[in-house]
């Protein structure tokens, strides 16, 4: 009996084994169904997406000749427009100059620029105010042909530009050092009745001089403080019982780091450097001369390597002739043409990237200099501002002798001497060098500049016509007084600087509009934030940053002199062909880039363009921008903005938004593709803001552009 119970047991649990595999069969083929048919699912939705893509491309391709020739006539009309406007501007300004008659040259002639240069040279006139006079005229020449050295292209024509302003630049200074002379010839007619010696302050619009005369000779004496300018000075026992002069001076100017771009051009710049083959390598490129060192060939290098990439951008950008088709750009990549067959159909304007620059960067060196650590500033990731600082010390004048109501002076031909210290070393017996005291000097921050950073200082190193960090010591700086101190081995130069591109990369941008040809562009960068409102062919800069800003803020002027001046301020939101070397971004194609930023300025009086973080995203072959219409000066609401991807061949509208958790090519249901940008934003555009886009101004328009292409908002955020 039990063993039939035990039978009965088995052949239940062989069953149970049976009936369980059994199911799991039919669980996987219940899967193995669902997974075809969800594989069938996905195979049709790719297809019915292909067939979709495929209809979407088709419908595109049709209207293509048709949205870029339309594109192509309204970029026409702007810069035949502006060309004109160009021309007309040009010879009014020459007219104005020549009404003018203020006594400057023409500083695109030869002739009339040696004329002035050798007359003022020969000018007897040493009193300081009608001296002052004409040094500011001198400096107004200067800037002028700063202006005229960044275009022109024939090397003996800028060679003979640079000689100009070094003729000018010694010029200005030897004034300045004419009119010290007289004022301490006269010294002792003008003594301090506290201190017994003489101290004076003279300003105007361009220079501040500070000069004291050693007349009492009182070792006790430490240094002194001017207190019109809170600029002053320490000096050693060795000079307070000397016969010696010490002069601040402050030019609001910096003809110095210009001086330093001029003697250390650069080997290749974009406008000059010819890419050979498609290795990239410069086809003129230069062996080492004579008594280059390897450091100087490493670095030499080391910034064409870092460079290459960044030449190249610029010469796609600006191309043989400058311009670029936007037309063109569409189909490039579709059909294998020459440089000649991608030549411009639509003319552009893209001067603003190099606007400013004479040189490429140096590479800021540690190097040893007879035993001596040499720190070589790089002027393209350092700007100096504020203008510079001459710090000297010089031999005092004899002083005018009073007897039997004569006036008795000894003149001496010998100018304005300059007072040796520290004096040559000589050596101790056992071989020790003597060691002199520092010399120490106190500024005020300019008023005109904003230190983003806690600036720092560099001394000008005249033989080497470069500034240095090195030989810098003992730097405190009082923030409330804004006033830095330091102490130096010797009397130099000097100059205040920070970091050029402190405030990249940018954390945000918007580009909205107020109205007809008005519209606002506000940036946020690293370190401080602003907006420019556009007006016309006039911007104005507007910032929260009071301190040093004031001179600027809500004043309407063009946009390449405000880029200057929020340059010389210290605020930089503008880029270079050097830039890359220094922020470290997402790459982008530059022709992409530049008809993102053409099509953008024809719709900135309807439209509201913003930064979108999936730009960073999306390649370097693509761009992705938050755009919508916008009417009126209010700002946009946030779920007003739409995503949109632009690529050489076609534009569309995105379905993901900010929000998003992926970024994904995949286009707004029921939206179509269209060859250009503008053609796409107007699908969803009113009638009365697509008429705005039509009447713009063709002035409004190259300002916007030229703003856009001067900060280049979509490669540099």
């Amino acid at each position: 009996m039990s063993t039939k119970k035990g039978a009965n047991a088995k052949l239940s649990k062989a069953q149970r084994l049976r009936q369980e595999e059994e199911e799991r069969r039919l669980k996987e083929e219940e899967e193995a169904q669902l997974q075809t048919e969800k594989e069938e699912q996905e195979r049709l939705k790719r297809e019915i997406k292909e067939k979709e893509l495929e209809r979407l491309e088709l419908k595109d391709r049709e209207r293509r000749e048709d949205e870029l020739n339309e594109l192509c006539h309204l970029l026409e009309e702007t810069h035949t427009a502006l060309a004109k406007w160009k021309t007309d501007a040009v010879e009014k300004a020459k007219w104005e100059k020549y009404m003018l008659c203020d006594g400057t040259p023409d500083p695109t002639v030869q002739q009339e620029r040696n004329t002035y240069i050798s007359l003022w040279r020969d000018d007897p006139e040493v009193n300081i105010t009608p001296v002052l006079k004409q040094c500011n005229l001198a400096v107004q020449l200067v800037e002028e042909l700063e202006g005229l050295l960044i275009d022109v292209t024939d090397p003996q024509e800028s060679q003979k530009y640079q000689d100009t302003l070094i003729d000018l630049q010694e010029l200005i200074h030897s004034k300045h050092n004419l009119t010290t002379e007289e004022i301490l010839k006269g010294a002792s007619s003008n003594i301090d009745t506290e201190t017994g010696n003489m101290q004076t302050v003279v300003k105007d619009d361009n220079i501040t001089l500070c000069l004291w005369a050693n007349l009492k000779k009182n070792p006790r004496f430490k240094g002194l403080t001017f207190h019109e300018t809170s600029m002053g000075f320490e000096i050693p026992k060795q000079l307070a019982v000397s016969d010696i002069a010490v002069r601040i001076l402050h030019t609001r100017y910096d003809h110095l780091s210009l001086l330093a771009r001029m003697a250390h051009p650069t080997t290749h710049t974009p406008s000059q450097r010819s890419l050979a083959g498609s290795d990239g390598i410069p086809a003129d490129t230069d062996l080492p001369e004579q008594g280059e060192t390897k450091v100087d060939m490493d670095v030499k290098e080391d910034n064409e390597a870092q460079q290459q990439r960044v030449d190249e951008e610029v010469q796609s950008i600006q191309g043989l002739e400058g311009r670029k088709s936007a037309a063109s750009l569409q189909s490039r990549k579709s059909s294998p043409q020459s440089t000649e067959g991608r030549a411009s159909k639509i003319q552009t304007q893209m001067d603003a990237l190099a606007e400013g620059d004479l040189t490429s960067p140096s590479v800021q060196l540690t190097i040893m200099d007879q035993g001596e650590q040499v720190q070589v500033v790089d002027l393209m990731q350092y700007t100096p501002l504020g203008g510079v600082f001459y710090y000297d010390v010089f031999h005092l004048p004899p002083q005018a002798q009073q007897a039997n109501g004569w006036e008795i002076r000894q003149i001496l031909n010998t100018g304005l001497q300059v007072f040796p210290y520290p004096t040559e070393m000589s050596s101790l017996d056992d071989g020790a060098a003597l060691s002199y005291p520092l010399i120490g000097v106190s500024v005020m921050l300019p008023d005109t500049v904003v230190f983003l950073e806690t600036p720092l200082v560099a001394r000008w190193d005249a033989a080497g016509k470069q500034w240095r960090m090195d030989g810098i010591t003992d730097v405190s700086i009082e923030k409330e007084e804004a006033k830095i101190s330091f102490k130096m081995s010797s009397f130099q130069a000097f100059v205040l600087m920070q970091e050029t591109y402190a405030n990249f990369p940018f954390q945000s941008w918007e580009l909205r509009p107020l109205g007809q040809d008005s519209a606002v562009f506000t940036v946020n960068g690293a370190l401080i934030d602003l907006s420019i409102t556009i007006q016309g062919d006039q911007c104005m800069l507007e910032a929260e940053q009071e301190t040093g800003l004031s001179h600027l803020t809500g004043k309407w002027m063009s946009r390449s002199t405000l880029q200057k001046a929020m340059l010389n301020a210290g605020v930089n939101i503008f880029v270079n062909e050097y830039t890359d070397k220094y922020v470290s971004t997402c790459f982008k194609d530059p022709l992409i880039e530049h008809a993102a930023y053409e099509q953008m300025a024809l719709f900135a009086s309807a439209c509201a363009f913003s930064w979108s973080k999936w730009n960073a995203k999306c390649g370097t072959e693509h761009l992705v921008i938050q755009v919508c219409e916008h009417h009126g000066p209010a700002p946009v609401p946030k779920d007003s903005w739409s995503l949109y991807l632009l690529a050489a061949q076609r534009s569309l509208k995105l379905e993901i938004t900010e929000k998003s958790e992926a970024f994904s090519t995949d286009h707004y249901p029921g939206s179509e593709f269209h060859s250009t940008f503008i053609h796409m934003l107007q699908v969803n555009m009113s009638t009365d803001a697509i008429a705005k886009t039509r009447t713009s101004n063709y002035l409004f328009v190259n300002t916007v552009q030229g703003l856009l292409c001067a900060t280049r908002p979509l490669r540099f955020s």
